[in-house]
């Protein structure tokens, strides 16, 4: 990274941590650089102007004044690369994956021309193996309207079959979306069961948006994600604090259907 793509991104960090604010050590990890190399650049954005204010003391750092958090619109061609990279290799009927693409086609629109050149030269240039759908995948009109419920947080009417090929009609609040072991879940809370259950998308054969709204519930009410999984934008350190029962009920079981 270089010096102007550092300011960058010291700026950025400083602008996500809001009043929080970042120490110089922290910025330093999260930069791989020395805390030396941190404190001369945060002196050097200051001297150009920017409102980044200093808190002596123990647990002290930088803050970044609210005037000017204001969240940026253009991105480096490196951050433009990663997003392309990011999207490129999630599996065949992944969860927005339509949005992405069309996320994807906007970052690079934003992009000055020479950045835009240089960053889909270096697209170009990243190779790695192609994801493939080794197992059903579920219906692309099925998993918009899914991913419409959550965002718009609208109970959802499903047809489900069952892994004995049981079909049945539920109502559903939807919670999250999960990947394991190479399929999509729908993790909702059930009305006809009055609980939190795994629906498998590729078994949802039906899926109508309902006008009745729902509020959101808490993620924590179906645990921590396994041991190989992770949320895609990870909690905030203050979040909910997970019991062990809360902890045992993460994951698909034989009831999740």
């Amino acid at each position: 990274m270089n010096r102007t793509d550092r300011l960058y991104a010291i700026t950025e960090e400083l602008r996500r941590a809001a009043r929080a604010g970042r120490t110089s050590g922290q910025l330093a990890a999260a930069l791989e650089v020395s805390d030396r190399t941190i404190k001369r650049d945060v002196s050097a954005l200051q001297q150009a102007g920017s409102p980044i204010w200093a808190q002596p003391g123990p647990g002290g750092g930088y803050v970044l004044d609210a005037s000017a958090s204001l969240p940026p619109v253009n991105f480096s061609p490196s951050q433009a690369v990663a997003v392309a990279v990011a999207l490129a290799a999630l599996p065949p009927g992944s969860p927005f994956a339509v949005d992405g693409a069309a996320a994807r086609g906007k970052v690079f629109d934003a992009l000055g021309p020479g950045d835009r050149e240089r960053a889909r030269d270096v697209a170009g240039r990243i190779w790695f193996e192609t994801p493939t759908g080794a197992h059903p995948r579920a219906e692309r009109r099925v998993l918009r309207v899914v991913e419409q419920a959550l965002l718009l947080h609208l109970v959802l009417a499903i047809g489900y079959r069952d892994s004995a090929g049981r079909g049945t009609h539920r109502a559903v609040e939807p919670v999250l979306l999960a990947r394991r072991d190479g399929r999509w879940f729908l993790v909702a809370w059930c009305r006809d069961r009055a609980a939190i259950r795994w629906f498998r998308l590729d078994r949802i054969g039906q899926a109508d948006l309902m006008r009745e709204h729902y509020p959101p519930r808490d993620v924590a009410e179906v645990g921590t994600p396994p041991a190989d999984a992770a949320p895609v934008l990870a909690p905030t350190d203050d979040g909910p604090t997970l019991t062990p029962d809360r902890l045992r009920r993460g994951g698909p079981t034989e009831r999740s259907c």
